[in-house]
């Protein structure tokens, strides 16, 4: 089965996958044979690269994990959260739409992980964690590092919250229910790992 991977730097995409793989975004292609990631990630902190590139390769996870490797991997979960109405839980953070994620504790199951970080930046009780949506990889600078950060996404249910009580010390300026047909307004001011994650309900 082919394979296909992305990692989000930002605004930035790049997809790594294999030939058969049929990508829908606009993007710009890149040549795997000389390839440096610390060499394309340079170029986008710099502002010289913006936008979706993909690499084409007949072995996308032995490329991916080469990437992976070479970088500190931080865990992370978060959840799709959905309540009686349909509408979907979003946080304004640091000026943008997101959804409500966090690292994982040490000893800590993902899954319960994503429960815990729902309820603690939106002040809410999540009734139940249902499947798995995917994970995503975001790469970034923490102090002097590079890291990836690997997040894993669920769904989840919140039923009866109607207070949000956005956590402030997590940058949280505010937290709110979204319907599906509303969802336009977070994709003008997101990031495209949100945008791909919420693309799985409208």
């Amino acid at each position: 089965m082919a394979q296909s991977y992305t990692i989000y730097i930002n605004e930035t995409s790049l997809i790594i996958t294999e030939p058969t793989v049929k990508v829908t975004k606009s993007y710009q292609q890149i040549e795997s044979k000389k390839f440096s990631f610390s060499e394309f990630y340079a170029r986008v902190k710099s502002g010289a690269l913006n936008g979706t590139y993909v690499i084409n390769t007949s072995n996308a996870k032995k490329l991916f994990k080469t990437i992976r490797d070479s970088l500190k991997l931080i865990e992370a979960a978060g959840g799709l959260v959905s309540n009686e109405e349909n509408r979907y839980l979003f946080i304004f953070r640091k000026g943008k739409w997101d959804l409500p994620k966090g690292k994982l504790d040490d000893g800590e199951k993902v899954r319960e992980a994503a429960r815990r970080e729902v309820e603690e930046e939106c002040g809410i009780k999540v009734n139940k964690v249902k499947d798995k949506i995917c994970k995503t990889w975001h790469v970034y600078e923490m102090g002097s590092k590079i890291v990836i950060k690997k997040t894993t996404w669920y769904f989840m249910s919140a039923k009866n919250q109607a207070k949000l009580v956005p956590q402030l010390e997590e940058d949280i300026t505010e937290a709110r229910w979204i319907a599906p047909g509303d969802f336009d307004q977070v994709r003008q001011n997101t990031y495209p790992l949100i945008k791909d994650v919420i693309s799985v309900v409208g």
